[in-house]
């Protein structure tokens, strides 16, 4: 990672104003054309959420805004974010939280991410740190939107990323899909760089 000089960065201005708020998180639901990709990694066996969770990160990794976090109260820049995703016990129906280094092909992050969840067995293995996306699957609703438990710790800039029940609509599979940023990195246009950039990968993927 690498500090930011504020004295430099061409977005000082925004990152202080949203910085003090009482809530500089902020929330973005939409939906995804998931057919082809859908298709696709069914013809391979493949999990959908290791699958969708490789996904959403190579595309948020492409984008600056989403690398950056606070270390002791500081902007920095990552180089690069792995994962953690939430997994569900269907017997205890409780779920674990699943950390997974993140890798450059999808093949190899299934892979990885399916021992990984298979050998753990605790629900939460430690505390979260900085270079991660967190995702939480919600596959029991088609949701419009979703709100989130609040820290209340206002330098928490880690990207939560949700996704619900996914459906059927004119010939498509769509699939709801939400974002959660910090507001002193990420502004709607960087989430719609985002949408644009993962419908994109959804759509080739084969």
């Amino acid at each position: 990672m690498k500090k930011i000089d504020l004295s430099t960065w061409e977005r000082s201005l925004h990152y202080q104003i949203f910085r003090d708020y009482v809530q500089p998180q902020y929330c973005v639901s939409f939906d995804l054309d998931i057919t082809n990709f859908l298709s696709k990694i069914r013809l391979k066996g493949y999990s959908f959420t290791f699958s969708f969770v490789f996904a959403v990160s190579k595309c948020a990794n492409e984008i600056k805004e989403f690398r950056y976090r606070f270390v002791d109260g500081e902007p920095v820049e990552f180089k690069r974010i792995h994962t953690a995703f939430t997994y569900l016990n269907k017997e205890t129906e409780l779920f674990k939280v699943v950390n997974v280094e993140m890798k450059d092909t999808l093949e190899e992050y299934v892979t990885v991410a399916a021992q990984t969840e298979k050998e753990q067995d605790e629900y939460f293995t430690a505390p979260l740190g900085n270079d991660v996306f967190q995702f939480s699957a919600f596959p029991w609703v088609s949701f419009t939107h979703i709100s989130h438990t609040d820290s209340g710790k206002k330098d928490n800039a880690t990207p939560l990323f949700d996704w619900g029940k996914y459906y059927e609509k004119d010939g498509k599979i769509l699939l709801p899909f939400s974002v959660q940023v910090h507001h002193s990195f990420v502004d709607g246009v960087h989430i719609g760089k985002l949408a644009e950039s993962l419908q994109h990968y959804l759509d080739i993927y084969a």
